[in-house]
């Protein structure tokens, strides 16, 4: 079955200005509008504590599905093009960022050499990623651990994690 999964974060105004929310939402018809992708879902947008903890601001973080073929080196040029525009800077591994595009998984496939890296690495350890997954892949499997979203999720230690509009705890 086809299914590209790609998450969405952002913790730092964009190039224009815009708050973290507006630019995930912004971002959002560009990936819909990418040659031969075709959109099939969107989490709610969640709002977390990075990770690992910092003294960074909270993300804006979802999720969205897509349905397609790409080769996986297509998609993730077109990917950090996106992120240039929105004012993406590449510093340091865990920077805060202006806008984040990341690869969860494209149809299953497996790669543990050149990037980028499927599925997505580190995914399987964050909220972030799979709670918004969980809405928009309920039946999802990692494909190289074989286990469900609903059991990765219920393996995490605590994170920080509530919906975008939720009051803070």
């Amino acid at each position: 079955m086809q299914m590209i999964l790609i998450a969405i974060g952002a913790n730092l105004p964009g190039r224009d200005g815009a708050m973290p929310i507006e630019t995930c939402r912004a971002v959002v018809p560009l990936l819909c509008e990418i040659p031969g992708l075709h959109f099939i879902a969107l989490s709610q947008w969640y709002r977390s504590a990075p990770l690992p903890q910092s003294g960074q601001a909270d993300y804006c973080n979802g999720v969205i599905r897509l349905r397609g073929e790409m080769p996986p080196e297509a998609l993730l040029l077109r990917l950090h093009a996106i992120e240039e525009d929105f004012g993406r800077e590449r510093s340091v591994p865990n920077a805060p960022r202006a806008l984040d595009l990341d690869i969860i998984d494209l149809n299953g496939i497996v790669r543990t050499e050149h990037p980028p890296i499927l599925p997505h690495p580190r995914a399987h350890q964050r909220a972030f990623v799979l709670l918004p997954l969980l809405e928009v892949a309920p039946a999802w499997r990692h494909p190289s651990l074989n286990l469900s979203v609903t059991t990765l999720l219920a393996e995490l230690p605590p994170q920080k994690i509530r919906p975008w509009d939720a009051p803070a705890e």
